[in-house]
């Protein structure tokens, strides 16, 4: 929607049609797990803009419509009518693919089709996971995956004062975004607290139910009780449809495009969940589904759909979790992805505290840099605490986006004041002891 409301934004004329499968566009599918926790009360307040706000602007969406072929020699696509069940052909110019991603299930845990186990990805999951999770008598809450969504659901069941159970058949939650220095921060928070317990290196194997319904849940390990399941272990891009069609895909299913959001299918376009990135670090294309780079390059491919040649910079896969009374963030690439791609690295890890000491309130933030070792470029970093740390990684991103070094990090003039930072601020302090 952002490449269609951008490009009818800049050319009026126009003729844009927007196929939906679903019936809820324009949403953002982040404020999912807020909304199930009673954050917030009403469910439009995740819409950005209305289906009959687009049709004003002159973009005709059809929603309940789902692509289900693509003849990009002819410039065809085959779409079905969900609700009356037909299939008809449409015509393109030009055409963007933003079909995004769904849930993944794994396949070796028995009964995830019984009544009680639900995902959390799209907008009529998210009424019905609120609507369970608002009974009473649905006290025992277990997660399945402690990726961002598996820790953020868990805090809303933690808020609506259930009894909160995370599985994570590896070491570490978010193992995949955060090295290990942060997340064992993270754990140990999360431990603190009553009525929450972190399952690590156990593995569910079995949705126990009766009567179809769920009862509770065997792992390697042992078994426990549960009224809800909620299984959150990550998602895979929607491209089934592509297969065979002679679009490049990532080695996940994604779509490949260059930095003007192209394809190499010559006026087909994708952006989104279900499309690669360009990485301004690793300088190539990777798999990384954002909410604010896939509205980065709508917008961009709404430009360039209008004639322009715009390129998009790359992403460094900025992004934060709110854990309980921690916050975390990270940005640019973590130790373990300097290891994959044999970048030849250093890291440090230092903690100090959010603002002069003499002011109250003061909280320790922790932060660590991974940096080239010969060049001392910045390459990533990750803060964490319970103040002042997720806002910090902005400043950061600037720095590893114009490949500053660590030494210009320990110099650069961050703001101080004593009730918001410290004269050397904490991130003037990593890149000081950074080497």
């Amino acid at each position: 929607m952002s490449a269609a409301s951008k490009a009818k934004r800049i050319d009026k004329s126009l003729d844009i049609t927007v196929y939906e499968m679903t019936d809820a566009i324009s949403w953002g599918a982040c404020g999912l797990p807020y909304y199930v926790g009673d954050f917030y009360p009403n469910a439009s307040l995740m819409v950005a803009k209305t289906y009959e706000e687009f049709q004003k602007e002159g973009i005709n969406v059809k929603i309940k419509h789902k692509v289900e072929n693509i003849d990009f020699k002819n410039k065809r696509i085959f779409v079905r009518n969900l609700n009356e069940n037909k299939v008809f052909e449409d015509n393109y110019d030009k055409l963007v693919i933003a079909t995004g991603a769904s849930s993944t299930s794994p396949k070796d845990i028995k009964n995830l089709d019984a009544e009680g186990v639900y995902h959390l990805k799209t907008f009529n999951e998210g009424l019905e996971v609120k609507k369970e999770m608002m009974k009473k008598e649905n006290e025992n809450i277990i997660i399945i995956g402690a990726g961002y969504i598996g820790i953020e659901i868990a805090e809303a069941a933690l808020k609506l004062g259930k009894n909160v159970r995370i599985f994570q058949h590896s070491a570490r939650i978010l193992n995949k975004t955060f090295d290990k220095e942060i997340t064992d921060l993270l754990e140990n928070h999360i431990r603190e607290h009553e009525k929450i317990s972190l399952h690590l290196n156990e593995s569910p194997v079995e949705v126990r139910t009766f009567e179809d319904k769920v009862i509770g849940l065997k792992t390697d390990k042992k078994e426990y009780v549960a009224n809800l399941i909620i299984v959150a272990t990550g998602v895979k891009p929607n491209t089934e449809f592509l297969k065979d069609t002679g679009i490049e895909l990532f080695k996940n299913g994604a779509i490949i495009i260059n930095r003007f959001g192209e394809t190499n299918i010559p006026n087909v376009y994708a952006a989104g969940d279900c499309a690669t990135v360009y990485h301004s670090v690793l300088e190539k294309n990777v798999y990384i589904a954002l909410a604010t780079t896939a509205n980065k390059l709508g917008r961009l491919i709404g430009e360039n759909l209008t004639g322009t040649n715009k390129v998009f910079i790359g992403t460094l896969g900025s992004a934060g979790i709110k854990v309980l009374e921690f916050e975390a963030a990270r940005t640019g690439i973590t130790e373990q992805e300097a290891k994959d791609n044999n970048i030849n690295y250093k890291t440090i890890f230092v903690d100090g505290e959010d603002h002069s000491a003499y002011y109250p309130g003061g909280e320790d933030v922790y932060i660590k840099l991974i940096y080239n070792a010969d060049t001392k470029i910045l390459l990533g970093a990750q803060l964490a605490g319970k103040r002042g740390a997720a806002l910090r990684t902005d400043s950061l991103a600037v720095a590893i986006q114009n490949k500053m070094t660590v030494q210009e990090l320990a110099n650069m003039d961050f703001l101080y004041a004593p009730p918001f930072a410290t004269t050397w601020d904490i991130m003037n302090v990593a890149g000081n002891v950074a080497k």
